[in-house]
Formats: structure tokens, sequence, C-alpha cells
């Protein structure tokens, strides 16, 4: 019950100021629900980040600011709900990404500690759906503890000299922002809230394929998405890493669809898009990995077809980027200085900490390895993302041969961009051979193109910009999420646009086979067992997930039934 009543208390806490931005620019005539969810979603990230800030002034003010933003939230949905403000129509489109949401969050989290574990929750995640992972995911708690208690002095280092400024703290903002309601044990508190977040991926998934394909392509990716390596492994180990791409999934909405011309003509727009990205990078530094393959695919768009933005719309991107940036760029720089112990990792494979500059350091790695060495180390980075040359599991002794196999697709699947889409990497070999019987669905091949093409520059440039072995491996993890995900969405869209049958059967194979990979727990805490109760309640929620996106399915077909039977 404590499990169930964290859930709801962080998905009620997440969720309340992303619906205030949807519904509040509903209420001024937003109609589309891309848009509406890309608004919720920036305006749940900007107020997350604004909590961070006011805890850096006192933990005072910071609970002050958390009770305003909540009520604040409240007042304007209140107010949107009133009256006819916003049409019964667009409540339920807007209602089915959030329901997802929550129940995505409630079948991973029971699933998670379907083996016990709840009494050590962080340790558990570190285990749970892999081998032994680092204790990255423990940042976040440590740093919303600090702030929300407050100190004396410059902000402590986290064990292994990590200082506040060396990585951005969007997760930490947001679970600053809960810490006053919460009870209980602090870690579980910190275990579910994580989960909540790093599952807010739904949302922004259903904003990109509502822009772009049908209701059965949607439905399938949704299910393929929830079930994948990546989402698991990465939504209950709750470091940052896939909270950003929540954002960035609703930044390719707007950005890469339809809505792209309205968005780069109106300084609205350049809000928008200013607010999506720079709070991604808030979420994760790896971001920029996903934003250099959109900033590719927008520049050749807008030479193809432009238009051009104005000044006043740059303007307008530049003004938002700094409001979110620059606070970040002085907190580095004069409160917790130098904050480049990152970037000096993963661009120059420095991983001690020493006295050198960003610039420096890295002008130094390369003139130390050459020419030869720096072409060596990027074609090991490439060979990293084939899963050909990353780190594989080494059974121990007693480990049987069954457990033996899970273990080592779990882990090639943790560090290897293609091993990561398993058995759906059939799409993109399906679509070159039946190129010309995907032109008779259109729509799924070319979102199957875009996704496929972004995943393949954002992880071309990622390869050459990443430092390369033995220090900074371009490893899954240690780029974008974005690509990953957005390289499943084009497999199965792939699939779905030559096989549109064959699809619906193999995403459910798919989904069977990444059932059977992770529901065992082969390291679990001493002295437990399976929980039926959980196993059950996981499987109800992953049941009930299906049955939404296939109702949805459903409607989309009665919705295009009508609208035949109008014009004909």
């Amino acid at each position: 019950m404590d499990l169930l009543a964290a859930l709801l208390l962080h998905l009620t806490l997440t969720g309340l100021p992303i619906a205030a931005g949807a519904l509040g620019w509903a209420r001024r005539g937003v109609r589309s629900v891309p848009v509406l969810l890309a608004l919720g979603l920036a305006t749940g990230a900007g107020l997350a980040m604004a909590t961070f800030w006011a805890f850096t002034l006192s933990p005072t003010v910071g609970k002050v600011f958390s009770v305003a933003a909540l009520a604040g939230s409240l007042m304007t949905i209140g107010l949107a709900l009133r009256g006819s403000g916003v049409p019964r129509d667009l409540l339920r489109a807007l209602g089915v990404p959030f329901g997802l949401w929550a129940l995505g969050s409630c079948f991973l989290l029971l699933l998670g500690f379907a083996h016990g574990g709840a009494a050590t929750p962080i340790a558990t995640a570190t285990t749970r759906f892999t081998h032994q992972l680092p204790g990255d995911s423990q940042i976040p708690f440590f740093y919303a503890t600090v702030f929300y208690e407050g100190f004396d002095g410059p902000p402590p280092q986290f064990p292994g000299q990590w200082l506040s400024s060396d990585r951005p703290h969007l997760q930490t903002g947001y679970l600053l922002g809960h810490r006053l309601w919460e009870w209980g044990d602090p870690e579980l508190q910190y275990q579910v809230g994580g989960v909540v977040l790093q599952q807010l991926w739904i949302i922004g998934l259903w904003a990109l394929l509502s822009a772009c394909v049908g209701p059965t392509t949607r439905a399938l990716v949704m299910v393929a998405a929830l079930l994948s390596d990546l989402t698991i492994t990465n939504g209950f180990f709750v470091w940052p890493k896939l909270l950003p791409v929540a954002l960035l999934l609703a930044l390719t909405a707007v950005l890469a669809t339809g809505h792209q011309r309205w968005i780069r003509r109106d300084w609205r727009g350049a809000v928008l898009v200013a607010a999506l990205a720079t709070l991604a990078m808030m979420g994760h530094g790896s971001s920029v990995f996903g934003l250099l393959a959109l900033l590719v695919l927008v520049v050749v768009r807008t030479v193809l077809a432009g238009p051009w933005p104005s000044w006043r719309w740059l303007g307008a991107a530049a003004a938002v980027a700094a409001l979110v940036l620059a606070p970040w760029s002085l907190y580095q720089q004069h409160v917790d200085p130098p904050g480049n112990r990152v970037l000096k990792w993963h661009l120059a494979g420095q991983v001690d900490v020493d006295e050198r500059g960003t610039v420096e350091t890295v002008i130094d790695a390369y003139h130390r390895v050459g020419l030869d060495g720096a072409l060596e180390n990027k074609w090991w980075n490439l060979r990293t993302m084939a899963g050909v040359a990353s780190d594989r599991y080494q059974p121990g002794p007693g480990v049987g041969p069954v457990e033996a196999v899970v273990k080592e697709r779990r882990a090639s699947a943790w560090y290897g961009l293609l091993p990561s889409l398993g058995l759906l990497l059939l799409g993109p070999v399906a679509l070159l051979v039946g190129w010309r019987e995907a032109s008779r669905r259109p729509a799924d091949r070319d979102f199957a193109v875009l996704s496929l093409g972004l995943a393949a520059v954002g992880a071309l440039a990622w390869g050459m910009v990443q430092w390369g072995p033995p220090a900074a491996m371009s490893v899954l993890h240690a780029g974008s999420l974005l690509l990953p995900l957005l390289a499943l969405c084009g497999c199965v869209a792939a699939l779905r646009a030559v096989l549109p049958r064959v699809a619906i059967a193999w995403v459910a194979l798919y989904a069977l086979v990444q059932l059977l990979l992770y529901v065992p727990s082969f390291d679990p805490p001493r002295g437990t067992t399976y929980s039926v109760p959980l196993l059950l309640g996981s499987a109800a929620c992953l049941a009930a997930y299906t049955g939404v996106v296939t109702r949805s399915v459903v409607a989309g077909r009665r919705g295009r039934r009508r609208c035949d039977l109008r014009h004909g």
C-alpha cells in the first residue's frame, strides 16, 4: 500500500503542472494535441528548474515556491475546466497519454519490486534488470536532500569528488518540489518519484506519434517502447537520462511534423522550441546529441522549403535560452566551480580531477593521440554502437546456462545501440527490400525514414564527438537516449509500412520475448520472494495500457469512417 500511495502522490505532483500548462493553453484556443502536450511538458520542467533555483536561495524560499506552484497549477486547471473553455473531445484526447503514463509507471514500478527490495529501493534498482550498475542514480537524491535541508558554505560533494555543478539538476528540481508532501522512507519516495519522472517519455512519444502516424502504428510503437530494454532498465534505474527524452520527443513533434511552419512563423513557437531544447539540456548534457540531429533536420528543411525564421523569432528563442541556461552557467562558474568534469571525461577521456580547463584538456588529449589515434577512437565508437566492441557479460561461478544467456542479452542491450533494438531490427531490412510496397502507406514510410534518419545523424555526431576507449566509449547510456527511442519508432513504422499485418504479430512476439527477459530476478535482495500481488498488479497495468492504446485504434478508425461518410 505504501508503494501505491507513493505512486499516486508523485503522479499527482508531477502531472498537475503538466496538465495546467496543457489546459491553460487549450483555454486560450490551442487545439493541437501534440502542441498542447509539448506546452505541458515545458511548463512542468520549467517549474521544476524554478523550484531548484528557489531552494538554492534557501529551504524556506523553496518550500514557499513549491506550495505556490502547486496552488497555481490547481487554479489554472480549475479555470480551464470551468464552463466550456476546453471542448470535451480535446479533454478526452489529452487524457489518453496521461492515463498511459500512469499505467506505464505503475507497470514498471510493480515489476521492479516484484521480488522484493522496497526496503532498499535504490540498491535494488542497481541490479534488478541488468548487471551491477554504478551509484549515479543516487546523485539527484543526494542533492535533493542537501538543498531541502540547507547547508553552510559551498554545496557538499557527492562521493567520488563529484560537485553539484558537474551535472544539471532538472530531476533534483522536480524532487525538491515533491519533498514537502512526502512521508515515510525518503529513499522509497525518491525511487517512486524517479520512475514517474523517467516514464514521462510516454507523454512525449504520444505527442510525436499523434502528429505523424495513424492509430495502429501509434499503438504498436507505444507497446514496443514500454517493453523495450531501454525504458525498462533506464526507467527503473532512475539516473536522469530518460527524463529529458520526454522534452526532446515533444520538440521533435513540433519541429519535424506539420506544425513546423507555424512554429517557425510565430514568436511563441520560438519560446516553446527554446524552452524544450534548453530544459532538456538541464535534464542531462547528453541531450545535445539529440538536439544536433534535430538542428540538421531543421536546417535542411529550411534550405529546401523555408520559411526562414525572423529576427523577432530568433530574439525570442535567444531570450528564453538565456533565461534557462545563464543561471546554470553562473552557478557553475561562481557558486561551485568549475563544473566541467563530465565534459572533460566525455570529450577528452580525462577521468581524474585536475585543474585544466575543458578546451585545454581536449586539445591536450587529441595532441597526445594524434590523427591516427583519434580516428581509431571514433572507429571504436561506431563499433560500440553496433555492439561489436562493447563490454560483454561474463558469467560467474554457479550461473546456469539460461541465466547466463539472459544476463548477456540484457548487458548487450545496455551497452550497444543496435543490440538494444533486438527483434525490431527486422523493420529497416524490410523497408530496404520492400520500398515499393511501402509507398502504399506513405505516412508510416515517411515517419520511419524520419526517425531512422534522425537516429543515424545523432549517432554519427555522438560517435565523432565522444572521446573513445577506454574511458569514454559511445556505450548507449553515454549518449542521448532519444536516439535509440527514435530508432525503435523507425523500426516499428518501417515494418508496418511494408508488412502491416506481420508488424502486429512481430511486435506481439517482441513483447513476449521482452517479458521473458525482464520478469525474472536473478540477483534479488536476500530473504525475498516473488510477490504474486505485485506480479498480478504489474500484469494488470500492462493489460490496461495495451487496452487503452487498442481502444485508441478503434476510436481512430471510427473517426475516419465518420469523416468518410460526411464527405461521401
